[in-house]
């Protein structure tokens, strides 16, 4: 093991949270073993965060505590001064952000790889699950996270969406459930004051919705939401909470695992107290549900499931009795597959990149954080605990002499320029920040900002008001 500090490039593949704590990890890691490291931030996207920009329905205000966290984090490793003047650009931010590119299309992973002592894939997982039942590909049955990019204005993605359906199924027990549920039922002019882009909020200002259920394949205490989320649907000005007395059966709130389960219980049991409302909109929320078949005549029409319970060894095993509901829409929100990378290794089955505690198999100097290492579950102190466990191992790997030297000179910059890829940077994101800050002072419905959603419109702004590219 060699005593001298390290002077490390690693690349990190991935704006959103995973990639910025791993970027903010190893750089305060190697800063306090006395070394230097420049690290680069790629992001397919123009702006930066992820999941956090665009898969975070816009009515949950303490997301912002999470951003804000995250530009501190990304705003504190600035200019590196032990750099000044060598970078072709000026200073060079030990922590720079890149987006705009695609790895795999405007660069390649070898072309990283021979760039940096390492590259860390922190790619997440954009794509919905699949839930393999007779007509799920019917028009109408839509995939829940193409739904939460299409509201919270992801550049990829239609600037429609259709919401002629009167009775709509959400599947599934989870906080995306939960949020595609709240925003399909929730009155387009409560949003008015969000970050919710304009054609969303035409949208939903047309939608014809009545009544949304959402199905779960266990009962209320198997339910994967949090407190918070659970209490602020039964928030929602002008809609009913609707249960069903039948899915509480032996279900006792004093006997549950923990104390957030106890809480949504005593929630849940407290609407089932409720006299009927007179809401103008209605959430059902269903337990021991499993989907089985999807029907209709060219579209979605109703759904199937049969009745659920669990058997001597907590096993959820079928009733064999089935219930049929009429909707005219379905929506999926049985979770995430995760986002390949080209040339990565990768596990079909389990949607993530095969490794051992961060470090890619078979692959020295490659690495894996957040959703793409272990898959798409936990939160985001989850992902922050991930990516200690993986930064730990590069840096044990570097202090060891494990990592090859980049093979290749000049700035990535220099590529990127010579493919004539429109790339953003972090003085472009402030400067997107501040555009669509200045939006939301200058709107009908004041708001904190409005989101510009194309793409070109966003690497417009970004590259036209950077003060150093």
């Amino acid at each position: 093991m060699s005593s001298t500090p390290l002077s490390l490039r690693v690349a990190i593949v991935g704006a959103g949270p995973a990639g910025i704590y791993a970027g903010n990890l190893l750089a305060n890691a190697v800063k306090e073993r006395g070394g230097r490291v420049e690290i680069d931030l790629f992001e397919s996207l123009p702006a930066p965060y992820g999941l956090i920009r665009y898969g975070v329905a816009p009515d949950h205000p303490r997301i912002k505590g999470i951003v804000n966290s995250l530009h501190e984090m990304l705003d504190a490793f600035g200019d590196d001064d032990a750099s000044a003047g060598a970078a072709p650009r000026g200073r060079r931010r030990t922590i720079r952000f890149i987006g705009n590119v695609e790895v795999g299309r405007d660069l390649s992973l070898d072309e990283l790889r021979e760039r940096y002592h390492a590259v860390i894939l922190a790619t997440g997982a954009i794509r919905d699950a699949a839930l393999d039942i007779p007509g799920v590909d019917l028009p109408g049955s839509y995939g829940a996270a193409d739904f939460v990019a299409w509201f919270d204005g992801h550049p990829d993605v239609a600037r429609t969406w259709p919401l002629e359906a009167e009775s709509v199924a959400v599947i599934g027990n989870g906080n995306v459930a939960l949020d595609v549920a709240r925003i399909l039922a929730k009155h387009a002019v409560d949003l008015r004051t969000t970050e919710v882009p304009d054609n969303v909020l035409a949208g939903l200002e047309a939608s014809a919705v009545t009544d949304v259920h959402v199905f779960g394949r266990r009962g209320p205490a198997d339910i994967k939401f949090t407190p918070i989320e659970l209490r602020e649907l039964g928030e929602v000005r002008d809609v009913d909470i609707v249960l069903h007395d039948e899915d509480f059966d032996g279900v006792d709130a004093a006997s549950a695992s923990n104390n957030q389960l106890k809480v949504m219980l005593r929630t849940l049991n407290s609407w089932r107290d409720r006299p009927a409302g007179t809401a103008s909109r209605r959430l059902h929320l269903h337990f021991w549900h499993a989907p089985v078949e999807i029907s209709g005549d060219g579209s979605v029409e109703s759904i199937r499931f049969e009745r659920t319970t669990t058997d001597a060894d907590g096993r959820l095993v079928g009733t064999g009795e089935f219930r049929d509901y009429d909707v005219q829409a379905v929506y999926r929100a049985v979770g995430y597959y995760g986002t390949r990378v080209v040339d990565a290794p990768f596990d079909e089955v389990r949607g993530v990149i095969p490794n051992a505690e961060g470090r890619v198999d078979d692959e020295p100097g490659l690495y894996a954080t957040g959703w793409i290492k272990r898959g798409p579950v936990g939160l985001i102190g989850h992902t922050k605990s991930d990516a200690l466990e993986t930064i730990t191992h590069l840096v044990a790997d570097a202090e060891a002499g494990l990592l090859s030297a980049p093979s290749a000179d000049g700035d990535v910059l220099n590529v990127l320029d010579a493919n004539g890829t429109e790339y953003t940077t972090w003085d472009g994101w402030l400067a997107l920040d501040a555009h669509e800050r200045a939006l939301g002072e200058n709107h009908e419905y004041t708001r904190e900002r409005v989101k510009v959603v194309p793409r070109e419109e966003q690497v417009a702004v970004s590259r036209d008001g950077a003060l150093v590219r």
